[in-house]
């Protein structure tokens, strides 16, 4: 059997054309959703990219795992101490193992685990490539990597390939030369001209003022990358240029799939499409970014196209985490005590709904939050705000308010009390399950906040006091004096 696996950095669905986005932004992609399963309710668990990875590929929350963190303490996941024996069992029973379990010779393209000197991520893997960018590469350096191992290995009967693409993830790097496909096309129409006013008085890193996070210059090399938007017609630049890297990136994935139908594989080759987490574009008040556990940050997409099984949409509600034994299940191999992934193999096989009642996903990069996902609303509670003011509890209406603008916590205490539950039996059970008995945000926290946030605020608020936004500084001061001792 042959798997591919596209691993597409910083790509929220509803931008991609395969999941109803009204521009035409991934043609190969919705070529593949045409002859697989599109899954709508899909996210990850712990944002962003290092959490999200981490747990895919172990197959356990961050809670449960250690990372949730891009540095200090939680960047790591947790040692597995007494009883690990030679070989480490949360690695061996990681995902990428598991296609070395099925017999399959297994290879990744990607830059992701020097990134984040996250070196698990190459458990389970015969072939590491890596052209050493960190990330900063482009889908034009990772195409004649992949198409060379595709023809190298033309003859190899079974294999898994996981192919890592960075380029929706700021900053943009489609070539100038490239052009803008949406020209032409109108911007969201949630972003009127009131809203924009109102984002331009946003506090907190990543708004329109600080496009670079706490600062408004635009990065060398990087032409697509502004610093700041200060009229509607830049904000539309900004959208644009995140929309051409995706298009961008799907012109080169085309080449992939073209190769693999010119060469008689695609029919049986398995196809996984998916992604680390999505990207704030204006929602709470953030621009290019990936810093809270909202809605458009967790959800993702996963496409599956596997020979002989179902095609179609699922709207069941699913962790990234959930694949690990979904395909386990798939390839007749033993589940793994410590994983909390559950199963979506006859979803599949017969078209089941196998989603969730509901979802706990959190972050503790840029924020420490943890939000739960259920019927057609998130909430979000706030243990570190990251320099964004966000009030303690948040609750959105998302089948009225996607794009998240009008908090409903103080109207819905009910529905927040229903969030809450599911909340705290999550947490009961996440911990009564545990190896050790700490909660790794707790650990962020006391280690002086999300590491996106840790040590910037005298800064930011000195830069918030020079462009008009003084209140908030003083805000900000009272909300976090610690910062200033």
């Amino acid at each position: 059997m042959k798997i591919l696996m596209l691993d597409l950095d910083t790509l929220r669905p509803d931008h991609l054309s395969c999941y109803g986005y009204p521009r035409s932004t991934t043609p190969h992609l919705d070529a593949i959703v045409a002859d697989g399963m599109r899954f709508d309710n899909y996210h990850c668990s712990d944002a962003p990219c290092l959490p999200s990875r981490a747990a895919l590929v172990t197959g356990a929350f961050g809670i449960h795992n250690g990372a949730i963190n891009h540095g200090d303490t939680t960047a790591d996941l947790r040692i597995f101490g007494n009883g690990r024996g030679f070989h480490d069992p949360v690695l061996e029973n990681s995902l990428f193992f598991l296609f070395r379990r099925a017999g399959l010779h297994t290879a990744t393209i990607s830059s992701f685990a020097e990134r984040h000197s996250s070196y698990w991520f190459n458990a389970g893997f015969n072939e590491i490539i890596n052209c050493g960018k960190r990330g900063d590469e482009s889908a034009d350096e990772i195409l004649p990597l992949t198409m060379n191992w595709l023809k190298e290995n033309k003859d190899r009967k079974d294999w898994f390939l996981h192919v890592n693409m960075w380029d929706p993830h700021t900053p943009y790097r489609a070539p100038m030369e490239y052009g803008n496909p949406f020209s032409d096309s109108p911007m969201p129409d949630w972003i009127t001209p009131e809203v924009f006013e109102k984002h331009k008085k946003h506090v907190g890193p990543h708004s329109v003022n600080e496009l670079g996070m706490y600062w408004d210059t635009s990065p060398k090399g990087y032409p697509r990358q502004a610093g700041k938007a200060e009229t509607m017609e830049e904000l539309k630049e900004v959208m644009d240029n995140y929309d051409c890297d995706i298009h961008y990136m799907d012109n080169r994935i085309g080449t992939i799939i073209q190769y693999l139908k010119d060469s008689g594989d695609y029919e049986d080759c398995a196809i996984i499409v998916t992604s680390d987490h999505g990207e704030n574009m204006g929602e709470l008040g953030i621009y290019s970014e990936h810093g809270t556990a909202d809605e458009i940050t967790t959800r993702i997409p996963m496409i599956i196209k596997w020979p002989g099984m179902k095609k179609g949409v699922d709207k069941g509600l699913h962790y990234s985490l959930d694949l690990i034994p979904t395909l386990a299940e798939l390839f007749h191999l033993p589940s793994y005590e410590f994983w909390d992934g559950q199963s979506y193999a006859k979803t599949l096989l017969e078209g089941t709904d196998c989603g969730r009642e509901y979802l706990v996903v959190s972050q503790g990069s840029h924020v420490c939050q943890r939000a739960v996902r259920f019927d057609h609303y998130i909430y979000i509670r706030t243990y570190h705000d990251g320099y964004h003011l966000f009030p303690k509890e948040m609750l959105f209406d998302l089948e009225n308010d996607y794009h998240e603008q009008h908090n409903l916590a103080q109207t819905h205490p009910e529905l927040c009390a229903k969030a809450c539950r599911y909340l705290v039996d999550w947490l009961q059970d996440m911990m009564m399950t545990s190896r050790t008995d700490s909660d790794p945000m707790w650990t962020v926290i006391r280690e002086g906040g999300p590491y996106h946030a840790k040590g910037n605020l005298p800064m930011y608020c000195d830069r918030l006091e020079k462009t008009g936004r003084s209140q908030g500084a003083q805000r900000l001061r009272q909300v976090h004096p610690e910062e200033f001792k």
